[in-house]
């Protein structure tokens, strides 16, 4: 959830045969299998790995700590979401994994809210 997929397209740009500049080199044909190395799809989720997580959340729940940034938002005030996000980001480590867990708990506390 957290990488963005990259395009290597333009790594390898086209040549036109001159030596300097932008597309120097010597001019070849294209590899057709080149766009369709597996290493490009590194971190982007399947669709079998994303179900089998789903299944997990619905039977584990949510961790001790996400049950705390839970509470911290249930509880509200002026600074329930910065403080939320401080304390993910204390157990996490990073801004951005803090970020998506905070809106992550978010997002399922609307949809407990949504059901009843």
């Amino acid at each position: 959830t957290f990488h963005t997929q990259h395009t290597h397209t333009s790594i390898m740009a086209e040549s036109n045969g001159i030596a300097v500049g932008l597309k120097k080199g010597f001019l070849v044909e294209k590899r057709p299998g080149d766009k369709l190395r597996p290493s490009y799809r590194k971190g982007i989720k399947g669709k079998r790995v994303g179900v089998v997580r789903e299944v997990i959340r619905e039977v584990a729940g949510l961790a001790p700590y996400e049950k705390r940034i839970l509470d911290i938002l249930k509880g509200g005030g002026a600074t329930a979401e910065k403080r939320a996000y401080k304390f993910a980001k204390r157990r996490l480590g990073t801004h951005k994994r803090a970020q998506a867990k905070r809106s992550e708990v978010k997002d399922m506390w609307a949809k407990m809210r949504a059901r009843q």
